[in-house]
């Protein structure tokens, strides 16, 4: 991932979804989208970085389930 410090523009920086290839965007300063989230998940899976609003929703939808599954 990019260090915040490092980056001296104020756009934000270009993702791809590690999940389903979706490009998004992500705002260093704090404003991120997923800041407006109320699934707060760790990390993805080692290796994967951001995830989109849909995977987001979706990964945090199967943390709640009892037994794993897709909602």
């Amino acid at each position: 991932m990019t260090n915040p410090q490092e980056s001296s523009s104020q756009e934000p920086r270009r993702l791809t979804c590690s999940r389903c290839g979706t490009e998004f965007g992500c705002d260093l300063s704090g404003n991120c989208w997923c800041a407006e989230e109320t699934a707060k998940l760790p990390m993805p899976i080692e290796g994967e970085d951001c995830l989109c609003r849909a995977c987001l929703r979706k990964a945090a939808a199967e943390a709640r389930s009892p037994d794993g599954a897709q909602a």
